[in-house]
């Protein structure tokens, strides 16, 4: 990989950012917490998607329980993911280390969206003033261009700067220092740090008399490598029907004992 990103990959990449900060779909949201996507389209600009994709699903299983209440956050993952991925992709970094490069990067980026809030507090102000003169035309301004425009200004030119002068000089730290034991001491933080992430998410998400089904999947997925996601998807659906299905037999028994 080349020592740097040229002005045009920083620039998709940094557009990509602001994309899914501003929220311009309604689809954002998923685009922002999931990291596949993004590195999905560093990896084409980039011309090395199976890395680039490896890469986010590290930073995805690190960054697995982030999530925001009202749109906070404590990290944002694709921020996170849009400079750990070229980052690992120039130095030649593995998935784990990346992963835990992205840990602090993804901390810093929630200031960044915090940021947008602070802004879209004084964009607020006068949606109020146009709202109390019913101008329908100030209300669009206010409510879909401002806020868009003001993103644009804090998430392009801080994501373009990072991505064009910072990710280089971390790869170029990275190639010269994380070399040897100091790599193999990353890569087991870092796939530790994916443990950490994928249970805090069971914790949170999943319910302890559930959990014995996602053990299972993960024994079936590791051991019985040669079935595609259809054939998953079959097989969990199934097991999900008997589950159902014993448990209201179960409730059904329970109540004509009770009547009883």
């Amino acid at each position: 990989m080349e020592n740097g990103l040229s002005v045009m990959q920083a620039a998709i990449i940094a557009l990509w950012c602001w994309f899914i900060l501003a929220r311009v779909t309604l689809a954002t949201l998923q685009l922002r917490y999931g990291t596949l996507m993004t590195a999905l389209v560093i990896g084409i600009v980039m011309g090395d998607v199976p890395a680039a994709m490896t890469v986010g699903a590290a930073v995805q299983l690190v960054l697995f329980n982030v999530g925001g209440a009202g749109g906070a956050a404590s990290a944002e993952p694709a921020i996170a993911t849009a400079i750990a991925v070229p980052v690992a992709l120039i130095s030649n970094l593995n998935a784990s280390s990346a992963a835990a490069i992205a840990i602090p990067i993804g901390l810093l980026g929630a200031y960044l969206y915090q940021a947008r809030f602070f802004v879209n507090t004084y964009i607020m102000k006068l949606v109020d003033k146009y709202a109390a003169k019913g101008n329908s035309g100030g209300l669009t301004k206010t409510i879909i261009g401002l806020p868009l425009i003001s993103a644009f200004i804090l998430v392009f030119p801080v994501m373009f700067i990072s991505l064009y002068v910072g990710a280089p000089l971390v790869a170029d730290f990275s190639s010269k220092y994380i070399q040897g034991t100091v790599a193999h001491i990353l890569s087991v933080i870092g796939g530790g740090l994916a443990v950490t992430g994928l249970v805090a998410g069971m914790v949170a998400i999943g319910r302890e008399k559930f959990m014995i089904f996602f053990l299972m999947a993960y024994f079936l997925a590791v051991n019985l490598t040669d079935i595609n996601i259809l054939t998953w998807a079959i097989i969990g659906g199934a097991i999900a029907a008997i589950y159902i299905s014993g448990r209201d037999h179960h409730q059904l028994a329970q109540l004509e004992n009770d009547d009883l």
